[in-house]
């Protein structure tokens, strides 16, 4: 899976492979499970997966922000934004596999 963006599709066919589900029902499991974490985050609510990580909407201000090309001002309006935030169990194996990536080469 090196290089590549995992998709729904890949979460499905993991679905397929590991519970043994019909393709139709993992894909169907998969986006059930997408739609509740979007409908959580929507009403404010975090979401945390245990030894993953949690997601969160955080609120940002009106701010001025900077046009790069020509240096004009612009005011950048309020908004929410989602954040991620990764458990130390992920932190630990992404690190670890990247350890091991590193020592094989």
């Amino acid at each position: 899976m090196t290089g590549k963006t995992l998709t729904r599709a890949d979460l499905a066919e993991a679905v397929f492979q590991k519970v043994g589900l019909p393709r139709n029902e993992s894909a169907d499991l998969v986006e059930l499970v997408l739609k509740e974490i979007s409908r959580s985050l929507e009403r404010g609510s975090p979401v945390k997966l245990s030894s993953f990580g949690s997601f969160g909407i955080r609120e940002k201000n009106e701010r001025i922000g900077r046009n790069p090309k020509t240096g004009e001002e612009v005011p950048i309006t309020p908004r929410r934004v989602l954040v991620f935030r990764a458990s130390n169990i992920m932190k630990e194996r992404v690190n670890t596999t990247l350890t091991k990536k590193n020592a094989a080469s």
